[in-house]
């Protein structure tokens, strides 16, 4: 699917549809990752082809790591506003802060929300100083180091159904390398107005496809919001809730890895909704891993369904088509 094609059936997003519980995003269980892979791999493979989205239990991370993550995300979010704006995103390099800086295409609204964005070798002039946020640096890069070996894992079972060894995707998303261009995005979703709650047209992310390989997103139980569309309903715009929980780690095919796997992978849209009357307004929080190839990395599918293309060409096209 070409970039300009994407960008259609993304502006046709914007609905509220319905939400329906008929859909399972299944948890699967990655204990004893090493002994079990021929059947860790066949239980992603079904659920990333079904829906397009997973979550995953016994993963390895534990979770006093992902509270540490998210207790420095609230104390950055915290800071004052002329500090953040010390470490403005790099345009184009996804790295620094941004605040209500996306507008989808879907909704044509910025999305209320600030984040930001560690890429491992774009972050010069973009760490708060110790005396702002003491641990900051060590907490993120030590925790994204951790998600990159995870994603690499869950990755290397797609690379055996596609024919790919299993340290493919290792090698195309090198940590150490100077093109390597994943990031690890803390989101802070604001208090939701009182005012607005019952509203049709507001969003706190609009309905986007992620242009990534794999995302990893950490949540927090009693927090919802978080809603997928599976291909087979997009028409009809039957959107399935996804639950969030501590424990759990939540999965989704991004647009990189679709494209990879010659569509057998869907990446599918997914949004943020707002609070619905009776739930929290409180403001919600969220750290996401999004795996990216390094950007000399040649995205080649084994049927040859697109023209081969460099990850960075790939993401430069993606954006323009939907940022302009």
């Amino acid at each position: 699917m070409n970039e300009m094609t994407e960008l259609l059936r993304e502006s046709r997003m914007g609905a509220l549809g319905t939400e329906s519980h008929a859909r399972e995003v299944r948890q699967i269980s990655l204990a004893d990752f090493g002994s079990r892979f021929d059947e860790i791999a066949d239980e992603l493979w079904a659920a990333a082809t079904d829906i397009g989205f997973f979550q995953v239990v016994e993963h390895g991370i534990d979770l006093a790591e992902v509270d540490r993550v998210f207790d420095v995300a609230q104390r950055f979010f915290a800071l004052p506003t002329a500090v953040k704006e010390k470490y403005p995103l790099k345009r184009g390099q996804n790295a620094g802060w941004e605040y209500k800086s996306q507008i989808r295409p879907s909704v044509g609204t910025a999305d209320e929300k600030e984040s930001y964005q560690f890429t491992r070798p774009r972050m010069d002039g973009l760490w708060p100083a110790p005396d702002e946020l003491d641990g900051f640096r060590d907490t993120i890069e030590d925790f994204e180091r951790r998600c990159w070996r995870l994603a690499m894992d869950i990755l290397s079972c797609f690379a055996v159904r596609l024919g790919f060894d299993r340290e493919f995707f290792a090698r195309a998303h090198d940590p150490d390398a100077p093109t390597y261009q994943s990031t690890l995005r803390l989101l802070h979703y604001y208090a939701f107005p009182a005012e607005l709650v019952g509203r049709d047209d507001v969003w706190r992310a609009g309905a986007h496809t992620d242009f990534d390989a794999l995302t990893l997103l950490f949540q927090r139980s009693g927090q919802p919001g978080l809603q997928v569309l599976p291909g087979a309903e997009a028409d009809q715009q039957v959107w399935t809730p996804v639950h969030p929980s501590d424990d759990v780690i939540t999965c989704n095919i991004g647009d990189m890895l679709m494209r990879w796997s010659d569509d057998l992978l869907p990446s599918n849209f997914h949004r943020v909704r707002a609070p619905r009357p009776g739930e929290s307004l409180d403001p919600r929080y969220s750290v996401a891993y999004f795996a990216q190839a390094n950007t000399d990395v040649l995205i080649e599918s084994p049927k040859g369904t697109y023209p081969p293309i460099t990850a960075a060409e790939y993401l430069r096209r993606r954006i323009a088509a939907n940022f302009g």
